[in-house]
């Protein structure tokens, strides 16, 4: 029989469900609840209001992802889980996708979006708040909140329609290159606020911005530690201390 693919709405109505993806979390199958929550609508399109017990079953075993990736293994599932209740074969079952892809999807938004585009959208906001501008947090809430809505609603609507191959659409899109991208950018802006914030510590206390310079060999010098295989928390350490010094001295 052939399969007739869902109208626009009932895909909308899933990608809106998913913003609630975290909303039940549970320790033994995590996002199980919030994964089935958004597949309900297409669901009940495939079997009626009524589901099958084993449908049920299938949908809510352990699930785990980033949240703002679930979409893309929503969508595709439920394009499977189409095609199998109507007796088409499938090269790789709805259940089999899911467990698949799960943990991949889960390490590129966490690095993207947790490690990369939050950074870099609260340091910009940093930038405009030291020089006073009042719409500062609401550069925050775009630069992070427009880019995983849109990775949302697009993963739902190219995973129902991509199938399969919004697995391989997805590793086209270079997500972990785009992710260190976000995390040089935000190292380039903090590069500029802490210079902004020296050269204003240094005009509070009525010293010209040129002493600022001396600190320059320091930072040369973490550098090198940092190229010579220094661990994150002992420059960290080290960082603390010098700066604990200084102002002991200054």
């Amino acid at each position: 029989m052939a399969v007739t693919r869902f109208p626009l709405g009932i895909l909308l109505h899933g990608c809106v469900r998913s913003v609630l993806q975290q909303g039940s979390w549970n320790f033994e199958r995590m996002q199980n609840l919030g994964f089935i929550y958004q597949l309900l609508p297409g669901l009940r399109r495939i079997y009626g209001p009524t589901l099958p017990a084993e449908v049920l079953q299938r949908h809510t075993e352990y699930f785990n992802t980033h949240p703002y990736m679930a979409t893309w293994v929503a969508g595709t599932v439920l394009r499977l889980e189409e095609k199998q209740a109507a007796g088409e074969a499938v090269p790789l079952d709805a259940a089999a996708f899911r467990s698949m892809v799960m943990a991949p999807y889960a390490a590129m938004g966490d690095a993207l979006f947790w490690g990369g585009l939050r950074p870099l959208a609260a340091v910009a906001a940093l930038l405009l708040a030291i020089h006073g501008e009042m719409w500062a947090p609401l550069l925050l809430l775009v630069m992070f909140n427009v880019p995983h809505l849109v990775c949302r609603c697009s993963g739902w609507l190219l995973g129902y329609r991509q199938e399969l191959a919004s697995a391989e659409l997805l590793q086209r899109l270079r997500l972990p290159d785009a992710a260190i991208w976000l995390k040089e950018a935000t190292i380039v802006l903090l590069g500029i606020l802490c210079a902004l914030l020296a050269a204003r510590g240094c005009e509070h206390q009525e010293l010209a911005p040129f002493w600022g310079l001396i600190l320059l060999p320091v930072i040369l010098f973490f550098a090198w530690l940092s190229r010579r295989g220094v661990t994150s928390f002992s420059l960290v350490v080290l960082i603390t201390a010098s700066l604990l010094g200084l102002a002991l001295i200054f």
